[in-house]
C-alpha cells in the first residue's frame, strides 16, 4: 500500500495542493541492464466530493531496484492507494557467455 491516509490523518487525506509519496522498490534478483517498469493502479479510495487527479511513476530504475513516485494536487483526497508493478529485462544465468 502506498497510500493508507485517512486512518492516520497523513498528508494525503487532510491536505491540499501539491503532494507526492515516494516508495523504493528492491528486485529480487539483479538484471543485466535497467529494466522496463510498468506500473499500474491496483486500488485507490478517494473521497468523492472531489476532484480525481493523480500522476504515477516508476523512477530512477536501476539493476537493483526504482521508486514508485505518486503526486497529486488541489482538492484531492486520496484514503487508500495499491500500486501494482511488473519489471521486465535479462538477468544473469550460469550459462551465459562472455564473448
Amino acid at each position: 500500500m502506498i497510500v493508507s491516509d485517512d486512518d492516520t490523518q497523513g498528508p494525503m487525506w487532510t491536505d491540499q495542493g501539491e503532494r507526492q509519496v515516494r516508495q523504493h522498490v528492491v528486485f529480487s534478483e539483479r538484471f543485466v541492464a535497467p529494466p522496463v517498469v510498468q506500473l499500474g493502479v491496483g486500488m485507490w479510495d478517494l473521497d468523492r466530493g472531489c476532484n480525481q487527479r493523480g500522476d504515477l511513476q516508476a523512477q530512477n530504475v536501476t539493476l537493483t531496484g526504482f521508486d514508485i513516485v505518486f503526486q497529486t494536487w488541489g482538492d484531492t483526497r486520496i484514503a487508500r492507494m495499491r500500486v501494482q508493478w511488473t519489471a521486465t529485462g535479462a538477468v544473469p544465468d550460469e550459462q551465459d557467455f562472455i564473448l
